[in-house]
This record gives structure tokens, sequence and C-alpha cells, in this order.
């Protein structure tokens, strides 16, 4: 084995393999140019919504349109100042701002008022049309209410309203409560009935003292003179009461022998005495 030790052979120094690198500034400009840039954006955004924004205050504390008139139309329940309280208006105000949905649902929440129409007109005038609800009866539900020509009870009554009209009766506010649909179907029934006494003959709707509703049945009419029932049923109201309108003024001679009136029929009238 030879001897390494001993050999007179030396491992040569290799020198290292450098490379010299040379480092560059760092640009930071190339970096801080989008910021600058963002930040300029930003400014002019701000500088921007701050003009929009004072010339929104400018011109919001400038009434241009000041109200000056108001028309509003003749009604038979409310004063002009009611309507006019309820609304919430009064000349000064500024016509462009004014909120004439919100007014007319102020205007809506009075009992007697069925309809509202609000119309605004530049530079300075508002006109308020309002159409009233008209009671042709009153209906006896625990509370009495007038009931209106399309069969809506609508006005609890008070001290100094009107009573001279037919009572409906036999309608309670549970069954119009669990019961809406069929209800409000017997109270359309009441007024067809209440419209044919109106316009049928010499007996008219001033000889009815009461309308009472039997549900299943219909209807059965007192008359103002002695309370005679008159049994009416359901449907056909018209010519019902067009038979009885030819016989009313004979009977009402024979009133106190009579027991009862039934028109429910086709073709005939039933007198029951006692």
């Amino acid at each position: 084995m030879r001897d390494f030790a001993n050999s007179s052979y030396q491992r040569k120094k290799v020198a290292q393999n450098k490379v010299k690198i040379q480092r560059k500034p760092l640009d930071l400009k190339k970096y801080l140019r989008p910021l600058k840039l963002v930040g300029s954006g930003l400014a002019a955004l701000t500088l921007g919504c701050g003009i929009i924004y004072g010339g929104y205050r400018a011109v919001s504390t400038v009434n241009v349109f000041s109200l000056n008139s108001i028309e509003v139309s003749s009604a038979k329940h409310l004063t002009r100042d009611e309507i006019l309280g309820l609304a919430g208006v009064e000349p000064g105000k500024d016509l462009l701002r004014m909120n004439l949905k919100r007014m007319g649902e102020h205007i809506l929440q009075n009992p007697w008022v069925e309809t509202v129409r609000i119309n605004r007109y530049f530079p300075d005038t508002i006109s308020i049309a309002v159409t009233e609800r008209e009671p042709i009866a009153i209906v006896n539900m625990g509370f009495i209410y007038y009931l209106d020509k399309k069969g809506n009870p609508f006005k609890v009554l008070n001290n100094g309203d009107l009573l001279d009209f037919p009572v409906v009766t036999g309608f309670t506010e549970e069954e119009l409560s669990s019961d809406p649909k069929g209800s409000k179907e017997a109270l359309e029934a009441a007024c067809l009935l209440l419209k044919a006494l109106r316009e049928k003959g010499s007996f008219i709707l001033a000889d009815v003292s009461e309308i009472h509703y039997a549900k299943g049945y219909g209807f059965t009419l007192y008359t103002a003179t002695g309370a005679l029932p008159v049994k009416i049923g359901s449907g056909d109201f018209s010519a019902k009461v067009e038979r009885f309108a030819r016989i009313y003024k004979d009977l009402m001679v024979q009133l106190p022998s009579i027991h009862y009136i039934d028109l429910d029929y086709n073709d005939k009238i039933i007198i029951k005495k006692s």
C-alpha cells in the first residue's frame, strides 16, 4: 500500500470561483408612484363630494317654490280646516319637498274619507280632492257603525251623529273577523236590499225600521208601523219588494190582525194572520 503520508505530492489549493455582484440602488419612486396616483384620486373625489354637498346645502336652504295657494274640494262631513289639518299643510312650505303620498295617507285615516287625490302645480299651488263615504244604514255589531253603499262598516257613531237610517242587525264583529268573506257578502246583499227598497213604489225605505239578517236564511224586514215581520230571504230582492209594494197599503189596514208576511217565493205572497 502506498504511503501517502511520506509522499512528496502536495494538493494544490483551488481558488474559489467568485463572482462579484453589483447591487443597484432601490428605486422607491417606482413603488410610491401608484400610491401617489391613488392619493391624488382620493383628494379629487373628496373635493368633488365636498362641492356637490355644498351645492346641495345651498340649494336646499333656498325655498324656490313656496306654497301660496291650496285648493280643497268641497266636502259634506269634513271642513276645509279639518282636511288641511289632516294633511299637515299650510302656506309657505316648500312645494318641491312636499311628500304628497304621506299627506294622502294621513287624510285617509279619517273614516269619512273614501279616496283622496293630491296634485302639485308649480310654481305655488296644490289641490286636494276628497271623496267621502255616504251612510245608507246603521249596522249594529255590538258597536253601532255607519254602513256605506259598498257594504263597509266604516265609522262608530258618536254623540251628534245622525240616526235617521234603517238599522241592520244580525251581524257581529266576531263573525266579521272569523268569516270576513261571508260577512262581507251578506253586508253587500243588505245594500242590494236597501237599494231595492229605495226604488220600488209605495213601499219605501222610510217604512222599514229594521233589517235583520239570519245566517242560512237571509233577511227579514220589520215595518216602522207595528214592527210587522216581512220575510224576504235572500236574492231577487227587487221582484219581491215590487210585489209587496202593490198590496202594502191595503195590508196596513189589516195590520193588527197580521202575524207576519212571507215574500220568499217566486210568484206569491204568504200572509199569516194571528
